[in-house]
């Protein structure tokens, strides 16, 4: 009896792993489905517990399903484990993107990090007129003073802070938060387009999720291609959502995915247990990234992302 009972667990927990690599394919707007989709490599690795138990009750069939199981996941995140060089040099530039959580997060620990991560271009999302303030007096704008912001009440505000100046400055209508855009003239590179999103979250509605992660890429698809872009972003969406992946399928690049970083989770950090899942990114056309890692802000939900890029 305790064999059989071996064995089932064996089969429910390769049978997880394959769950959860359907679920990183899929790209469906069901709400299950698009929250069950945020832990698909937690899924994944239960296939990895199908395989000791196989092994362990010489059930060898099995353990030929489980292998294959757990290559097929392997192939699904190992794109985020190896980094992609080339031999193209490029004007190296330092980004972060931060979520602030209304007026939650240290905005002198922000600061301190802009500093000493000598940070050229910083989005910033969950940006409300007082934390505008709050980032002035800590010292923001003397480090980065140019700036194209929205703030709003709680969750809605976004901005694009530059050490450059800032032009061509857009703000895009039709979602719940809001998106920037601005061009940001770098020295040596010239004229770099810098994108600051903010879709909703999936608990929102999914289908409002998927629709707005749907624009941000045609938004994406219309930049222009004869210069370098920056996106920055709360994306409310992880490697493992089909309808992300999209938005880097093309002529963009996921700066921790291009750096080999691996999974950098980065929501949420302010739990009793460790973050999760990654759901801010930053995204690269015309530039790769050489290096990416995420930064703690005490008060706020979310780490934040630095990365070294280089733009061609």
């Amino acid at each position: 009896m305790i064999s059989v009972g071996l064995a089932l667990l064996a089969c429910l927990a390769t049978l997880t792993g394959a769950a959860g690599i359907a679920l990183h394919f899929s790209g469906s707007s069901a709400h299950t489905l698009v929250l069950a989709a945020s832990i698909a490599p937690y899924l994944m690795v239960a296939a990895v517990v199908g395989l000791a138990l196989f092994v362990a009750l010489r059930r060898w069939i099995g353990v030929g399903v489980a292998v294959v199981v757990i290559a097929a996941a392997a192939w699904t995140q190992l794109p985020l484990y190896v980094s992609h060089p080339d031999n193209e040099g490029g004007r190296a530039v330092m980004v972060m993107q931060a979520n602030l959580l209304f007026d939650g997060a240290d905005l002198q620990t922000l600061v301190n990090q802009v500093r000493a991560h000598k940070i050229e271009v910083l989005t910033v999302n969950e940006l409300t007129p007082s934390t505008v303030d709050g980032l002035g007096r800590a010292g923001l704008d003397r480090l980065l003073p140019y700036r194209y912001i929205s703030p709003g009440r709680t969750a809605a505000g976004t901005g694009i802070w530059s050490r450059y100046p800032l032009s061509d400055t857009v703000e895009y209508d039709g979602f719940v938060l809001n998106q920037l855009s601005a061009t940001a003239n770098i020295p040596e590179t010239g004229p770099v387009t810098v994108y600051a999103f903010h879709p909703v979250p999936p608990v929102y509605g999914t289908e409002v999720w998927a629709d707005e992660l749907s624009r941000l890429n045609g938004i994406l698809d219309r930049a222009p291609t004869n210069r370098p872009v920056i996106v920055g972003g709360d994306f409310n969406a992880t490697y493992d959502h089909a309808q992300y992946r999209a938005m880097v399928a093309g002529r963009f690049g996921d700066a921790a995915e291009q750096a080999g970083a691996g999974h950098l989770v980065t929501y949420p950090t302010d739990k009793r247990w460790p973050p999760l899942v990654g759901i801010d990114h930053i995204l690269l056309a015309n530039g790769r990234a050489i290096a990416v890692q995420t930064v703690r802000l005490p008060g706020a939900d979310h780490r934040a992302l630095v990365a070294k890029v280089l733009l061609n």
